[in-house]
């Protein structure tokens, strides 16, 4: 795949980008391995003060680095700018609550003295180079939600980017470098996929994060596996979003039109298949619908647009394919369905009513404004649909009833539960999936430690 910016909304070249040769890429490999010896020995004021400084640049920015976002993937500026406002937040987070998260661990004083030692501690260490391949859904916030975490821990990044975001790629190394943080800290690397596997071999890269395909996973996986090397994956994600008769139907029908079409639906964590109960399917289902349609499709550049164009011809082709697969299998479209004539990679919010399990579109992740309909007949029967996938991103569940939340929080299989609300991601809580939805967890506190060398420090009596 070619590095270049392609604006979705036209399919028109932007700009082109040449990849970097093995030179460039050794001295970078080589100025991260330097700069990580220095690095490493800072402390966290110090790395707090640049964090800020970048997010404070980030946040000035925002309306710039916003229509760069729009220009190379296609979503609505409105959702541009909110996205590195978010960054922003994120950062400043990290940088005020890494020491904490980060602080000396002392072993209870029984412990110590049971194992013979007259003092012990857990002290959290950097790890080194860490290499991000990150995706384009969310160009800046997948790679802030590593690189704040990272720098903080005192590891610095390596950043694979999307060859269809390479603008956004280069403006967040030149942002920490603005911030003050030296160039070796984080750096991107505007190379194809193809050279991700001799990078994740070298030795003076320690670990390794992706987000993104199923596909793109099991190759780092692989490879990081054959050299003992610590990942976290974030891959796809099929999120149910259940509605349960004690729900607030109006608020849970306006959720979901949001939870389905941000982003254009372009989401791991969207939720993508409803599962209602019959006592409130029709109600639901009316409302959902008459949303869907409402929705204001068009150029991302206008500030009132709601849902762009797809990032790519290939995404668009993808779910043409699904529903279509859909349809002939028996199911019944509610809205939308036909991809519109016209230059730019656009498909109108679709709902499909009548899924059955040997339709590709319940098994395959829909990463398009596409939501499919389950009616259920009870709690039983929409836990087994939710779990139904090969995912386990998140989940949403929508019910008034104590009883049915404790139900859904202790079966589904999923890295998240959010009861009457949208799946969001929030520095403060751990982020990630179980099944093939990969493994790990970013942001919070168990996220700065997934790189960090957790160090037993034990003295003799």
């Amino acid at each position: 795949m070619p590095i270049a910016t392609v604006n979705p909304a036209s399919g028109e070249t932007v700009r082109t980008y040449q990849a970097m040769g093995e030179e460039e890429i050794e001295r970078r490999l080589q100025l991260a391995e330097a700069t990580f010896r220095t690095y490493r020995t800072t402390t966290f004021e110090e790395r707090a003060r640049l964090l800020h400084r970048a997010a404070d640049l980030l946040e000035a920015d925002r309306d710039e680095i916003g229509r760069v976002i729009t220009t190379e993937m296609g979503k609505p500026v409105t959702q541009a700018r909110a996205e590195a406002a978010k960054c922003a937040k994120a950062m400043r987070w990290y940088a005020d609550h890494a020491a904490e998260l980060l602080a000396d661990e002392e072993p209870a004083e029984a412990d110590v003295k049971d194992s013979g030692g007259s003092r012990a501690l857990v002290r959290y260490r950097p790890l080194g180079p860490v290499l991000a391949v990150m995706p384009w859904n969310f160009p800046l916030w997948q790679v802030v939600r590593f690189a704040a975490p990272a720098l903080m821990a005192g590891n610095v990044g390596l950043l694979k980017h999307a060859s269809n975001v390479p603008g956004t790629a280069l403006y967040l190394e030149d942002l920490f470098h603005r911030a003050g943080f030296t160039e070796g800290c984080f750096q991107t690397l505007l190379i194809g996929s193809a050279a991700v596997d001799d990078i994740l071999r070298d030795e003076r890269v320690k670990a390794a994060t992706l987000t993104g395909s199923e596909p793109a996973g099991r190759a780092v996986a692989a490879t990081a596996g054959e050299m003992i090397k610590k990942t976290v994956l974030e891959l796809g994600g099929s999120d149910p979003f259940i509605v349960m008769p004690s729900a607030d139907i109006d608020r849970a029908a306006e959720v979901a039109v949001t939870a389905r079409t941000q982003n254009a639906g372009q989401s791991c964590i969207a939720a993508k298949r409803f599962i209602v109960h019959a006592d409130v399917y029709d109600a639901f289902t009316e409302r959902f619908v008459a949303g869907m349609k409402a929705l204001r499709v068009g150029d991302p550049m206008e500030e009132d647009t709601q849902v762009g164009p797809l990032s790519s011809e290939r995404g668009v082709e993808d779910l043409v394919e699904l529903v279509e697969d859909a349809v002939r299998g028996g199911a019944t479209v509610l809205c939308g369905g036909e991809r519109p004539d016209g230059p730019g990679w656009f498909y109108p919010p679709t709902v499909l009513a009548g899924i059955d399990r040997e339709m590709r579109i319940h098994r395959e992740e829909t990463f398009g404004p596409v939501a499919t309909l389950y009616r259920v007949a009870d709690l039983d029967e929409a836990v087994l649909i939710a779990n139904d996938t090969d995912f386990g991103l998140s989940s949403n569940v929508w019910t008034r009833d104590e009883a049915e939340v404790d139900r859904f929080v202790r079966d589904l299989e999923a890295g998240g539960v959010y009861v009457n609300g949208m799946t969001a991601s929030h520095p403060a809580f751990p982020f990630g999936g179980v099944k093939r939805s990969g493994y790990g967890r970013e942001l919070s506190g168990h996220g700065i430690r997934e790189f960090c060398n957790i160090t037993t420090v034990w003295h003799g009596a």
